[in-house]
Formats: structure tokens, sequence, C-alpha cells
């Protein structure tokens, strides 16, 4: 079973998202959250797979609450769950940790099944906002021809939702040196972290 948390300040919300998730098999609501400082204290205390983050909510906004469960639970993937006019806040929550982000009008299959992505690690992107948000994080440094051939071929797995592990098993190398390469790549591009190099991928597929 996929253990969730649901943060998010609308009682309706949650409910919602509480009614959809009991009509799976292999997705369980651990609890739910009104705010960030709640977020915080149950993710620690009840360490879900995957947790579903507003952002503008009372006392701890959800970037905040993310950034610090990110901090001090391994092995907790955070979605952000938003609305397009946050797009400016969801690259703050990617900064801080998140690994996706979803708008709150997706249907409900996509929206479960980034649930099981991001719980594999994957990094579920909805591309109505992707295109947008990497417009505004121009950076100087990405050009891509300054990547070797080995590191295009770990960006692009990257960018595929693959895990460092299922990097090295494909290419044939240890997990240690596909860090490496992915070290080199984010510097290159001017990325921080492999959600935002996804993102980057695949503004570059996008011509």
């Amino acid at each position: 079973m996929i253990r969730v948390l649901i943060v998010d300040d609308h009682r309706v919300v949650r409910l919602g998202l509480e009614a959809l998730l009991d009509e799976t098999d292999d997705l369980e609501l651990v609890g739910w959250a009104g705010d960030g400082e709640e977020a915080v204290r149950l993710a620690a205390a009840l360490k879900p797979d995957v947790v579903l983050m507003d952002l503008n909510m009372p006392t701890t906004d959800g970037v905040e609450a993310t950034r610090q469960i990110v901090s001090n639970n391994a092995g907790v993937n955070i979605v952000v769950l938003t609305s397009f006019s946050d797009r400016e806040r969801v690259l703050a929550a990617i900064d801080a940790g998140a690994i996706g982000y979803q708008l709150k009008d997706a249907d409900t299959r996509t929206l479960l099944e980034s649930i099981r992505n991001a719980a594999d690690g994957h990094s579920p992107l909805d591309p109505r906002v992707a295109t947008e948000v990497l417009a505004s994080r121009a950076r100087g440094s990405q050009d891509v021809t300054q990547l070797t051939d080995r590191e295009e071929d770990v960006l692009r797995l990257v960018g595929d939702g693959l895990l460092n592990k299922q990097i090295a098993r494909q290419l044939g190398i240890s997990e240690s040196t596909v860090k490496s390469h992915l070290t080199r790549v984010f510097q290159t591009i001017g990325v921080q972290d492999r959600t935002q190099a996804a993102l980057w991928y695949q503004r570059r597929l996008q011509g």
C-alpha cells in the first residue's frame, strides 16, 4: 500500500481527496493536515510515502512545510497540488524539494497516477504549467552542447523519469557514476535537482 498524507486548509478539498483514495486498492490515507505546521508534525509521526501539499495555507505555508519535511524525512515524496495561479510558488516548492506538481483541476486518473509515480520516485509534472514555469527560469548556463554523450544519456533518462539505480542498470555503469554525471549535468544546464532537470528536458523536447 502507498501511504498518503493530504495537506490542505480547505475541508471540502480534503474530503474529496479522501473519497478518491477510498476508491483505490493500493492507496491508503494515513492522515490529513490543515496547515503546514501540522503537516510537518504528521509527516514525522506517520512517515507517509507521498504528501499531497497545498501551497497557500495559514501558519506555515506549503513551501516551508515542504522544505522541512524533505529535510527531516528521507523517503517522503511531496507532490504539490495547487492552482495554475500559484506557478511562481511552485518554483519555490520545487527548490524546497517537492518531487512534482499537479493542478487541482486534474482528472482523477491523472492525480492517482501522479501519487503512484511519486511513490516510485518519479516526477509527476503537469504539462500545462511546465512550459510557463520553466520560461521564468531561463538561465545563461543552459548550454547542452557542453554535455558529454554520456551526460546526455543520463539527462534523457532522468527526463524519462528513471531513478539512479535504473539509469545505472540501463547504461551499465555504477550508481555513484550516475550521481557524478548528474552533478555535472545540473551545473551545466543550470538546475538544482533532478526534478528541475526533468522539467528542463521536457521543455527542450517541446522545442
